[in-house]
């Protein structure tokens, strides 16, 4: 038996009873209805509810009823909880999850997982301390005393536990590693903090992780490995972020600096620092020393290339015929250390030079396979960051994620839950998400948000705009105009939502004279400050006008008078110059698709109901989503964005003058 809606309408009126002030919403009852038949029948379900349905308390009840009845028959069914954001992880582990195993009659464990590299190995701290002059400049050394310091109180041992952020060259000299770890004939085994968390996780029901967790899990088990347990129902919010994490955790990348890196920790001639120095490894040195030259060799030829033969974008649409003697003699190098290695009596100085030629040896692999374009049906590129010292990725992708999903997920795991407040578009219609994950049999529920939004919000358009694709300058002049109206007519704070970077700038330069006349604060992102603090000084103002690109269309939540007004200043179209998206277009072109109505639209709509959806976050908010781009109402489709957002008051204004 697998809880059924029954049991569900228990634990909502159980909750209720315990808490006076709990308010029991239809919506979530249906969703968690709807999760339990998904469970009890081993099916897939895509739901998708609106603001304020409070999704994690609808998929974690019947979760944690499941879990807790098969655990009364000695049948364990293990739950994992997907989520994008840290911010939801920290919701539900340090809130939501205690808060149900308080109220709720059964008994269940749960857990954060973390990757192995957040947790401190205490034999490689007594190490790097033991060797930290060979090792570490001054500032270094004293970092890793605090380190020992802090290693020696925390319970849990991670680097969320640690209070500050160490320097990665310090830390990636004493976190725990798969292939750095004696495993139970290491001394500190007994405290080692990763076998105890590990212990944990195995052990525990609800297992919490983020979206990369998942997929780089997903991953290694399609080599035959895994960081995960199995798993019988998986969970997924914030799952319309979904193919996008999943293509840059099953793609590649390789960067110059990765081998700059590697290098340094061997040997770093600058500063006299390394591995092979404290080991005296005068061999190794030299041949650290050659590959230094050779990999800075290759990669100008591969910057020369890009700038010469790629496309503008960077995209390198077949194998570059280019002299890769890098690979090989890190392979050699790799032999080196393995060999010195098999000199040494102290098993774990062994494996410090096993665990540097594994990595020297993987770093090869995945230069040989880039330039031989080894992963198949995916696309390739070049990206060059910096000005002065030039950072080049290689990267590569899979173009189409479906089949992978399709194979690796919806195929064998027995019912997976994908929920999020922005999933269908127009009315009712899943079918662009699922395509895109591969998602062929499942059941789709649209709820809806029990905020009333004809009461609590009102769309503008404004009238006679000129359209951002014929005239941009003269649209841009207008987006100004239209800024200094829209803010003007409203109290409170502003969100100012652009698609491009540029825009941004160009808008901010206007109106900063403006804004400093007001005496109102003007917030832009990509000047340095980091996204949290912008919005917490967006918070404590009340009055700001915040500018922000893509990352402030989704995962922001600022409830209450502080934001009142949102401005979308153009239809968020991904324009397909990025290598990825490119290639997505091209692939539903070469179907005898329509890249624009079956990928672009849909998107776009997808993208501006997030955008929407920063203004009402709670029953008593209430403001203004102005959308600027006359597309919405002078093109056929902008039927399909206008259907997809909440019924709600729209009114269409003048330019005043």
């Amino acid at each position: 038996m697998i809880p059924s809606t029954d049991d569900v309408f228990e634990a909502d009126g159980f909750i209720a009873r315990r808490l006076p002030q709990y308010e029991s919403r239809p919506e979530q009852v249906e969703m968690a209805s709807a999760v339990a038949e998904a469970i009890a029948t081993k099916s897939h379900l895509v739901v998708e509810a609106g603001t304020g349905v409070g999704k994690s308390f609808a998929y974690m009840v019947p979760c944690i009823l499941a879990a807790a009845e098969r655990q009364e028959k000695n049948d364990k069914t293990r739950i994992v909880i997907s989520t994008h954001t840290i911010s939801l992880q920290e919701q539900l582990i340090a809130r939501d999850i205690p808060f149900l195993n308080s109220i709720l009659p059964v008994e269940f464990s749960a857990v954060l997982v973390k990757g192995r590299g957040n947790y401190i190995s205490l034999r490689r701290l007594q190490q790097a301390r033991e060797k930290s002059r060979a090792l570490f400049e001054s500032e270094e050394q004293t970092q890793l005393q605090s380190v020992h310091n802090w290693s020696e109180s925390t319970y849990d041992g991670s680097l969320a536990d640690l209070g500050f952020t160490p320097i990665p060259q310090v830390w990636d000299e004493i976190r725990s590693e798969h292939g750095n770890c004696l495993g139970k004939k290491c001394p500190s085994h007994k405290d080692c903090f990763y076998y105890r968390a590990r212990r944990r996780v195995w052990n525990s029901d609800v297992l919490v992780v983020n979206h990369a967790m998942f997929f780089a899990d997903l991953a290694l088990r399609r080599e035959g490995a895994s960081v995960l347990p199995d798993y019988d129902v998986a969970v997924f919010d914030e799952a319309h972020t979904l193919e996008d994490v999943a293509a840059s955790h099953l793609g590649m990348t390789v960067s110059n600096g990765q081998f700059s890196y590697l290098f340094n920790k061997l040997y770093n001639d600058r500063t006299r620092k390394g591995l092979l120095i404290h080991h005296n490894v005068e061999k190794g040195q030299q041949m650290v020393a050659r590959l230094r030259f050779l990999v800075d060799d290759l990669f100008d030829q591969l910057s020369q290339w890009r700038e010469k033969s790629a496309a503008q974008n960077g995209r390198v649409r077949r194998p570059i015929e280019i002299d890769n003697r890098v690979s090989s003699e890190l392979h050699d190098l790799s032999l080196t250390l393995r060999t010195f290695a098999g000199e040494l009596k102290d098993e774990a100085q062994q494996l410090d030079f096993h665990s540097s030629a594994d990595r020297l040896d993987g770093l090869g692999v995945s230069l040989n396979s880039w330039l031989k374009q080894r992963q198949e049906d995916a696309v390739y590129w070049i990206e060059v960051t910096g000005q002065k010292l030039h950072n080049i990725k290689l990267m590569s992708s899979p173009i189409d994620v479906g089949a992978t999903l399709r194979d690796e997920l919806f195929s064998k795991v027995p019912s997976v839950i994908l929920t999020s407040a922005t999933l269908a578009v127009g009315r009712q219609d899943f079918s662009f998400y699922r395509n895109r994950i591969g998602l062929t049999k499942a059941r789709d529920l649209k709820l809806g948000s029990p905020f009333d939004y004809q009461k609590q919000a009102t769309i503008v358009l404004p009238d006679k705009m000129p359209d951002p694709g014929e005239t941009p300058a003269e649209y841009e002049n207008a987006v100004v105009e239209r800024i200094r109206q829209h803010v003007d007519d409203t109290t409170g704070g502003t969100f100012v939502l652009f698609t491009s970077y540029k825009m941004l700038q160009s808008c901010a330069r206007k109106l900063t004279p403006w804004f400093a006349q007001r005496n109102q604060m003007l917030l832009c992102q990509g000047t340095g400050m980091q996204r949290n603090v912008l919005l917490e000084n967006f918070r404590k103002d009340g009055q700001a006008v915040l500018f922000g690109t893509e990352s402030f269309w989704q995962g922001v939540d600022v409830p209450g008078d502080a934001l009142k007004n949102v401005i979308i200043t153009k239809l968020p179209f991904s324009v397909p110059d990025h290598p990825l998206l490119e290639a997505r277009v091209e692939r539903i072109r070469e179907n005898g698709g329509n890249p624009f109505t079956q990928y672009q639209v849909p998107e776009a709509a997808i993208k501006l109901r997030q955008g929407f959806g920063r203004l009402i976050r709670s029953a008593t908010d209430s403001g203004q989503v102005v959308i600027l781009d006359p597309r919405l109402r002078t093109k056929p489709y902008g039927r399909i964005f206008l259907e997809s957002l909440p019924e709600c008051r729209r009114v269409v204004a003048p330019l005043k003058g």
